[in-house]
């Protein structure tokens, strides 16, 4: 699917599409609807007339699914009531929250000069670095790009569906700005190119919805990373949307870090749409908030592409992190490969869903898909589901799952080595999570990652 044309029309009269369940609930949505009443009538809103059938594709997609429930398959392990409850609303009336240079240096990382920050999903251009370039590449804000159109209209909301997402369509309803990335044909861009979302949590009960476009044309190259990190420590909920095109012949690498403050609450979809020969990774490091869910779906629409997708989970206290995945093999001899490590210490709760689709005309798939989870504390606990479900006849495919505990041996091989039992676990588990990191093909940010997980250990 591309491009805002070819989306499914949205219900004309919400309350023809509702069940009485829905119906019911329509109380705790009433104020999401009037807040996109607010929204609609602004002149931020009404400047681009050709996003408003997204937005109210969004709007009306919202009402119809509601808060998701643990009811509902794919929610099954992720209760998000605290965030119903507290009533999130967009912070499109908030006054602009002031933020100095010094204030982000500790969420920048070495020999990434090249960078774009959010601030409560806003961009801030005085915190920002984007060289001129003579190459056709464009590294931009949404809003900038939206006035020129051109590159973003016929993309713009054209891959991440909202009928069977309450969060996507609700962000499909209130975006307001984020990262627009376009790499033209055979364009190699060298330097990182860093996005960074700071939610400043000045104020309970704020809502932010970031959406990122990064297409890719043919024979392109760039690596990004996307951080999301938070200043204050207010109740505050982040629910992002990014597609990614990654057009024949091209290479995308997209890393993530999540690190907001215990009381936020994260919602996130990472949907990439893969072309002929084309490779693609995406690693996803999620430390923060007090629930984080991560959708991860890749489409691998043309033949030949390989998809790499890495995680790595931390949890601690009452901490919920979510990855939900699905890899479509839409056509033959493609590969992917699925890697997902968790760590889960005091009443944490790990969740790890991942299936991997491949379709009838997809001959010659081979997919690999691996989870393997410790547990620190007899607390912390995972739900893990590795799915398949294929239809053609000449594949490749493997998964698996394990669920365990340090090794007592290895522990006790450190200290006879006069290495304390303390420092020994947390060795062991630094070493678990490496695995994953080490994967991440930028050496900056390789370094700044494995810094960080360093520095989280001892909390856990």
């Amino acid at each position: 699917m591309t491009g805002l044309s070819t989306r499914k029309s949205p219900p004309i009269e919400m309350s023809t599409v509702m069940s009485k369940e829905t119906e019911q609930a329509l109380k705790e949505l009433n104020p999401y609807f009037a807040a996109f009443e607010e929204f609609e009538k602004t002149a931020e809103a009404q400047e681009h007339p050709w996003l408003r059938p997204l937005r109210m594709a969004g709007i009306a997609y919202f009402g119809e699914l509601g808060f998701p429930t643990l009811k509902r398959e794919n929610w099954r392990y992720t209760q998000v009531a605290p965030i119903k409850e507290m009533s999130f609303l967009p912070a499109f009336k908030v006054a602009e929250q002031p933020v100095a240079p010094e204030e982000i240096a500790r969420f920048q990382i070495d020999g990434l000069t090249e960078r774009l920050v959010f601030v409560d999903g806003k961009f801030r251009k005085n915190l920002s670095h984007i060289t001129p370039r003579a190459d056709g590449v464009r590294l931009e804000s949404l809003a900038a790009a939206f006035r020129t159109e051109s590159g973003i209209k016929e993309h713009f909301g054209g891959y991440a569906r909202l009928d069977d997402h309450a969060f996507r369509a609700l962000n499909a309803a209130f975006f307001q700005d984020g990262a627009f990335i376009w790499v033209p044909k055979n364009a190699q861009v060298a330097e990182p190119v860093h996005l960074i979302n700071i939610s400043t949590a000045h104020q309970e009960g704020l809502a932010v919805h970031p959406r990122n476009l990064i297409v890719v044309e043919e024979g392109g190259r760039i690596f990004i990373q996307e951080s999301f990190v938070s200043l204050g420590q207010a109740p505050s909920l982040t629910n992002s949307v990014t597609e990614v095109v990654v057009g024949a012949n091209a290479s995308v690498e997209y890393a993530k870090l999540q690190d907001e403050h215990p009381q936020a609450f994260h919602i996130a979809t990472l949907q990439a749409r893969l072309a002929r020969n084309s490779h693609y990774t995406a690693s996803s490091i999620s430390s923060g908030a007090r629930i984080a869910r991560h959708d991860i779906n890749t489409v691998m629409a043309g033949e030949g592409c390989e998809c790499v997708l890495n995680g790595l989970f931390l949890g601690t206290d009452k901490q919920l992190v979510d990855h939900h995945m699905v890899v479509d093999h839409a056509k033959a001899h493609c590969a992917s490969h699925e890697f997902f490590n968790g760590i889960l210490g005091g009443h944490s709760r790990g969740v790890f869903s991942g299936k991997i689709m491949v379709r009838k005309d997809a001959q010659k798939t081979d997919a690999k898909q691996s989870n393997r989870n410790i547990l620190l504390s007899n607390d912390a606990t995972v739900d893990t589901k590795p799915q398949l479900e294929i239809f053609a006849d000449d594949v490749k495919c493997t998964h698996g799952a394990t669920v365990g505990q340090l090794d007592e041996e290895s522990i006790f091989y450190l200290r006879s080595r006069g290495i304390d039992k303390d420092a020994a676990r947390r060795m062991l588990t630094h070493a678990f999570g490496g695995e994953i990191i080490n994967r991440v093909g930028q050496a900056n940010v390789r370094a700044r990652l494995d810094a960080f997980l360093i520095e989280r250990l001892p909390r856990i």
